[in-house]
Formats: structure tokens, sequence, C-alpha cells
């Protein structure tokens, strides 16, 4: 279903619906990490416009109520005559649709669609969702990226981070101003949706798990295959740990040869399968039956925003293991429900899923269900929801 512009009479006087224009990176993105708040917006009344490059989940994006506009973006380009060739295109875009607030995620949106809003007057709301490979590594990119955030957040509205460590490196950088920094729990977590399971089998859900041998331990990450998440030492951990303990099982579910400059390529992929050391179980439109079969769940990503996965495991009541890094550890109580392990550590990896080995039946029954207690304290999707909100309606009063 599109949102039309349907207009109301308030006064004696006829108005429109207010627009809110939300951008990132794919389809796929906004689908599985937005749909909360773009359904909440359609509910309060706003014209939601969604703009993406299309990709195989655009056209679900219309079953939350919202517009879909395809819009060409290079992910992972660093060429400045497309990066400008992008600028414009959001320039004709605002000028086309005319949104009342403005929302951006992931870096490009962020930085061009804001910088092209601002020129129109346009209120800016930014999701810092995560730095990327361009903060993991100092190099040249990381300073031009620093420049190019600090004049696109220049005149934001709010700029929502997704954790403490991120929203005080873009302060003490002087990237953005205090007065317009907030935190939300990452894109939060639908409690509902992802309902706590005990053992193997999903309570509450008539979707049964993938089937697990019994005698197996089943370990699992879930990621886009790429370096840095710490897929490299995910597999040298499960080297290490199945000779000594050989009913462990090591899977791996995301996608696969991303656009993206560390990207797995398919054939390493093969020789890890070949050689026994993991499965790779593709892609899904669904973790959650995965999630449920896992007695695990595992990821050694070397930095993050908020990382969607480690909210949807601990909200299942699955113990995990990840790595003290930004956005990682926040999700996480060492010792309560998971353990954390060093970054870039092989090691130091294995001897924490080994740890998770080690424990009973019952002390990882209690784990997870702690993990869920956190998630409905802290990560509700419903205060990520609320917060957007409140935002755009102060804005909207202003106006």
């Amino acid at each position: 279903m599109e949102c039309v512009d349907v207009p109301g009479v308030v006064g004696g006087k006829l108005l429109r619906r207010r627009k809110i224009l939300i951008a990132l990176n794919t389809a796929w993105n906004l689908y599985n990490f937005r749909a909360g708040l773009i359904r909440s917006l359609v509910e309060a009344g706003y014209d939601v416009v969604a703009v993406a490059p299309p990709d195989e989940y655009a056209h679900r994006l219309l079953e939350l109520g919202c517009r879909f506009v395809p819009f060409p973006m290079d992910n992972m380009g660093t060429n400045p005559a497309r990066d400008l060739l992008l600028a414009l295109r959001f320039f004709c875009l605002f000028m086309r649709e005319r949104p009342d607030v403005y929302l951006g995620y992931t870096v490009k949106p962020n930085v061009y669609g804001s910088l092209m809003a601002h020129t129109l007057g346009i209120p800016v709301v930014n999701n810092i969702a995560g730095l990327g490979t361009a903060f993991i590594k100092q190099t040249w990119l990381t300073e031009l990226v620093r420049r190019l955030y600090r004049l696109a957040l220049s005149r934001s509205v709010k700029v929502f981070f997704q954790n403490e460590s991120d929203r005080r490196l873009f302060v003490e950088g002087g990237l953005v101003r205090r007065e317009t920094i907030d935190l939300v729990p990452g894109s939060g977590i639908d409690l509902l949706q992802f309902a706590p399971v005990t053992g193997r089998f999903w309570i509450g859900s008539s979707l049964a798990p993938p089937s697990n041998d019994g005698g197996k331990f089943r370990f699992l990450l879930i990621a886009r295959m790429v370096w840095d998440k710490g897929i490299g030492e995910y597999v040298e951990a499960a080297r290490r740990l199945r000779e000594h303990f050989p009913y462990a099982e090591f899977f791996l579910l995301g996608f696969l040869d991303v656009q993206n400059p560390t990207a797995i390529s398919r054939a390493q992929m093969d020789l890890w399968v070949a050689e026994g050391v993991v499965n790779y179980l593709g892609e899904t439109d669904d973790v959650r039956p995965h999630l449920a079969a896992a007695d695990c769940i595992v990821l050694p990503s070397y930095r993050e925003g908020t990382p969607r996965t480690l909210l949807e495991a601990a909200a299942m009541a699955r113990p995990i293991v990840t790595t003290d890094a930004v956005g990682c550890r926040e999700v996480l109580d060492d010792g309560r429900n998971g353990f954390l392990c060093k970054p870039r550590d092989a090691g130091d990896l294995a001897a924490k899923m080994e740890l998770m080995l080690l424990l009973t039946d019952e002390q990882r029954r209690e784990m997870g269900l702690r993990g869920r207690e956190k998630m409905e304290r802290e990560f509700d999707e419903q205060i990520v929801i609320r917060k957007y909100l409140d935002t755009i309606a102060e804005i909207i009063s202003r106006t």
C-alpha cells in the first residue's frame, strides 16, 4: 500500500499530511531494521517516503504503509565524481519530495543527504549506527570521513548514537554539537517477534527450528560475511575447538560477496566448508529458527554500532560470546548473559567458547534468560520509536 498526501481541514485551513523522508544504503536494511519505526510513523499520520537502492526487499516496504523511491547509491565507493553525483541526486530528490523532516542512516545518506537537506532548510535527524571500516583502520579515508561528518552534522536538529563510545568520539573530535546528541539502544528489538527459547523449543511460536542432532553443540555466527566481523577468528577458533570437542558444530549465516572492502569471497568460504571446519547456511529472511536451534551465538566483530544480531539472540534467550569492542560490549554483561573476548584474538575467542561448552545446560539457560531480561530493560524497540516520534513532533511544532 502506498502513502498518499491526504489533506485535512483545521480551523478552516486545508492542511497536508507532514512528510518524513528516510534514507538508508539498502532496502534490506530499511525493511529489517526500521520496519517498526516506519509503521509507527504511518500510524501517527505521517506521509513516509522510504529511499534506498532497490533490492528484493523493496516491494515489502509497501506493506508497511510507506512509499518506496528507488535511489542509486555507490555504497562503498570513494570516487569524488560519483559522490558529487549522489549529492546532486539527493538535492533533486528533496526538491521533488519537499519533506518536512529528513531521517538519515548509514554513511552516505548521513553525509550527502544531510548536506543537501541543510542547503534547502529541511530539518535533519541523523543516526550514527556504527562507524565501519573507515574508523577501524586509521587511514586518509578516516580523516576525510571525519571532515565530511563534521560538515554534514553541523546543522542537524538531532544526532542519535547507538553507543557511548561513538558519541564520545564525535563530541571530543568536534564532529557534532553537544546540544543535538542523544543515545538510542541500537535499532531496538521487537520483543514480541523475538520470543525466548529454552533448550531447542521455541516458546510461543508454531515455527519449528531446524533439527539439531542429539548430543551436538551448535555455535552460530550471523553477520555479513566480511573479515571485520571476526569471521577469520571464528574459523580459527573452530579449528582449535574441534580437536577437543568433536561434538561441537560451527555455523555461519549471512550475506556473502557483499559490497565491502573486507568482503569474504565465495571461494574462501568454499575452502572452509570443504575443510570441514564450518558450515555455511547461506542467507535467510528469518533468523529466528536458526537462533532457536543454536546453543550459543558468537560475534567476534572489531567494532559495531549496536549489533542487531546480538539483540535478537539475547531477546530469544540465547547465551552470547562477543568481543570487548565498541558496540558489542554494550549488549553483554560479562559472565551473566555470555562472555567477552579480546578483539582480533582467535585464541581468546576459542577459550571463551570453550567456557560456554563446559557450562551445564541449566547454566546456559540461566544466562540466556538474563540476556532476555536485559533486552526488556534496555533495548526494547519502543524506546527507539518513542524518541523518534518525540523528536519529529517537536520539529513539526516549530514549523
